[in-house]
């Protein structure tokens, strides 16, 4: 019997809050193991209710979503964090994936997408939407610093290539048939952009703090 997929919801909108409660907890495979109005005492509600996934407002109060994904990436790395926003708003979707996020998803977002995108990050996927894709490329292409003492410092040409098709709005399906690759190899080239973009995002947070 495969065990159940732990979701800890994070959103101060109470009526979303328990929508998503009677989603998770009325699907066999998941059990919502804590639903929270805010991100204050984030480490003593995550050690509580353990979850392997959590669901993130990215605009919560006193503790913002982004800042609650960089304490729960130093602290609880092994959970992994899906940002829930209202709008496509790029920029802050960006800086949580920066800060540890494996993906996000709208609100608005039917109920089966939302199991779906739980699983998929909980089984090793990173879903990469065009918009953050191209805000990836940019980033590479305008020279980020090498990273020092890590083993892979920037993106391959096939890691560009990915990208290239996510932004032209291509589904990883079309993507693996056009490189003649598997669905799942164009899932680990993802999942391992996603990773380079956390450690550049460290590594930067570090030099940071010791200038």
């Amino acid at each position: 019997m495969s065990k159940d997929i732990n979701v800890a919801i994070f959103e101060d909108n109470y009526l979303l809050r328990d929508g998503y409660f009677q989603l998770i907890n009325g699907t066999p495979g998941f059990s919502c193991v804590g639903a929270f109005d805010s991100a204050t005492d984030l480490e003593f509600k995550l050690r509580r209710c353990q979850p392997d996934v959590v669901l993130m407002d990215i605009d919560m109060p006193v503790l913002n979503g982004i800042e609650a994904v960089k304490l729960i990436k130093a602290r609880f790395a092994g959970i992994h964090v899906i940002m829930q926003t209202v709008f496509e708003d790029e920029d802050k979707i960006f800086h949580a994936i920066l800060a540890g996020a494996e993906g996000y998803i709208l609100k608005k977002s039917p109920p089966a997408r939302m199991l779906e995108a739980i699983a998929e990050v909980y089984n090793g996927g990173a879903p990469m939407t065009p918009s953050v894709a191209s805000k990836t490329l940019k980033l590479f292409r305008s020279g980020v610093r090498p990273l020092p003492a890590v083993k892979d410092q920037g993106l391959t040409d096939r890691q560009k290539e990915i990208l290239e098709c996510i932004v032209s709005g291509m589904s990883y399906k079309l993507i693996a048939d056009k490189l003649v690759v598997s669905v799942d190899t164009v899932r680990y080239h993802v999942k391992n952009i996603y990773q380079i973009l956390h450690v550049h995002s460290r590594f930067e947070l570090l030099n940071k703090q010791k200038r």
